[in-house]
């Protein structure tokens, strides 16, 4: 009978009870990639994250480049292996739901999304921020006036970025055009490149990637103009051309969700971190960057991590005419669906 105690005893130890229950060890953790881990830009961020619970001590894995109609079945492989599951592309969210329904023992998290249940929760960043201050480097750096967008998927998501950079970019320059092209595609290098191109062959002399590889980078050295990267450094591409970039710190929340769970704090929620936060931030700067521009734009940034100001809340003009004087809130960020004045191209179907 001691045996048998002793048994159920060492096995309960090792489950986890979603709701307030502790770990006796460490928690496994697997992770579901959109892309390549050697995207160079938002899968091999989130696989920075991955690397980091690995030092902490975490089993990891992880199954890279699963197209979003295909996710539920790995999923599911990966909620069979591990205790956490991070799953990492806006198009998971149902499949992620509808899973973490099946398995109520594990605990999910969704990214970009919206939807939550009682073992899934969403997170994301603030990643419109640090758009928001990149976008004062390149306008400043424009000769031309003219920055060039290549979209990879017209989700509020990406749109709410795209308004964040026009806004910053007016901070420095209130008459900079912005257009934009979209692949359709979070990570396309070819249709990147052509998009690239084209923006450039339109007269942009500042190019911004809103997609996950670093061939827009390229593009924009191989034609001597300058480029803003996507969510990682991408200046190995591409010194000459690089600017700066808005890049994601995954590790700053990876640690602490993964943490909240070990030690039985977790609860399903929605967690919208910003830059104060460190999740997201800016590389270092190319160095024809003038000091003067970089200190206009860290004073915008002071603003913003004291609260004096956010992008979408000092007041703004809509693509067709209508003055914002409110600021917007979370709810109607997370749906924005049109273009703010400055953007020449049209608002994509909604």
């Amino acid at each position: 009978m001691r045996k048998i105690i002793s048994k159920i005893i060492g096995v309960s130890l090792t489950l986890l009870m979603v709701g307030g229950y502790a770990w006796a060890g460490k928690p496994s953790v697997g992770f579901v990639y959109v892309g390549p881990v050697g995207d160079g830009g938002w899968t091999y961020a989130h696989d920075l994250g991955r690397k980091a619970l690995e030092a902490a001590g975490h089993e990891t894995s992880y199954v890279e480049s699963v197209p979003e109609g295909d996710s539920e079945r790995v999923i599911r492989k990966m909620a069979r292996k591990h205790d956490i599951v991070f799953t990492t592309s806006f198009g998971y969210m149902d499949p992620t739901l509808k899973v973490a329904k099946q398995f109520p023992d594990k605990t999910f998290l969704h990214c970009s999304g919206f939807k939550q249940g009682k073992n899934m929760g969403n997170y994301f960043g603030r990643m419109y921020q640090a758009k928001y201050l990149a976008a004062m480097i390149g306008a400043g750096m424009s000769k031309k006036g003219r920055i060039g967008i290549v979209g990879s998927q017209p989700i509020p998501e990406i749109i709410r970025h795209i308004n964040a950079i026009t806004l910053g970019a007016q901070q420095v320059n209130p008459n900079i055009e912005v257009e934009v092209l979209w692949i359709n595609s979070w990570f396309d290098p070819a249709k990147e490149s052509d998009a690239a191109q084209a923006l450039i062959d339109n007269g942009a002399d500042i190019i911004v990637t809103m997609a996950d590889s670093a061939a827009t980078v390229q593009t924009a050295k191989k034609n001597g103009v300058y480029a803003i990267g996507n969510d990682t450094d991408m200046a190995i591409y591409g010194k000459e051309a690089h600017l700066t970039a808005a890049v994601w710190n995954w590790d700053v929340y990876y640690l602490a969700a993964v943490k909240a769970v070990e030690n039985g704090t977790w609860k399903s929620s929605a967690d919208w971190w910003g830059l104060d936060s460190g999740i997201v931030g800016l590389t270092s700067f190319h160095p024809d960057v003038p000091q003067s521009l970089i200190v206009q734009m860290n004073r915008e940034k002071g603003r913003i991590l004291s609260g004096a100001m956010d992008v979408f809340g000092h007041g703004f003009t809509k693509q067709d005419g209508t003055r914002v004087t409110k600021a917007l809130s979370d709810g109607e960020m997370l749906g924005m669906m049109f273009y703010v004045k400055g953007i020449i191209s049209k608002v994509p179907s909604s």
